[in-house]
């Protein structure tokens, strides 16, 4: 299924193929300050997605491994985007905010458990991982997550 969206002022639009229909949860510093709470994306390859008005897109290089894209006419977030080679180079992580459609998504995963303020938790039952099992799972991969 094709999926589409944008920022909020609609300067960036993007389709999304063979959209996945699981969203994961990151709750590490990073994420929280950027997106201002909960970081919930969806984990497409680069080849999935194609943006409109790329010109309009600024990335912030946010770590080592990683750069955030935003829309520099609103400020959206749009995707978290692993920079560092290896087999998830260029994997983007699209803000679940920012899709048109959000129905028929399930929340499967959460990610820096650990780091998850104490104001908030999900009623669905996820996968969970500690930011220590984080930085072993992508330590063996060449790329620590942000």
């Amino acid at each position: 299924m094709n999926r589409t969206g944008s920022c909020l002022c609609g300067a960036v639009t993007y389709e999304i193929e063979n959209a996945p229909t699981t969203v994961g949860a990151c709750h590490c510093g990073m994420c929280r300050k950027w997106s201002g709470g909960i970081y919930l994306a969806v984990h497409l390859t680069k080849d999935q997605v194609r943006f409109q008005g790329e010109e309009h897109i600024e990335c912030y290089k946010s770590s080592d491994w990683a750069e955030r894209g935003f829309c520099r006419k609103c400020g959206s977030s749009l995707f978290y985007r692993v920079t560092a080679p290896g087999p998830n180079e260029g994997d983007l992580h699209l803000g679940f905010g920012t899709l048109d459609d959000q129905s028929g998504f399930t929340l499967t995963e959460e990610i820096f458990i650990d780091r998850k303020p104490d104001a908030y938790s999900f009623a669905q039952d996820t996968a969970k991982m500690t930011e220590a099992q984080m930085l072993e799972l992508f330590a063996d991969a060449g790329a620590p997550p942000a």
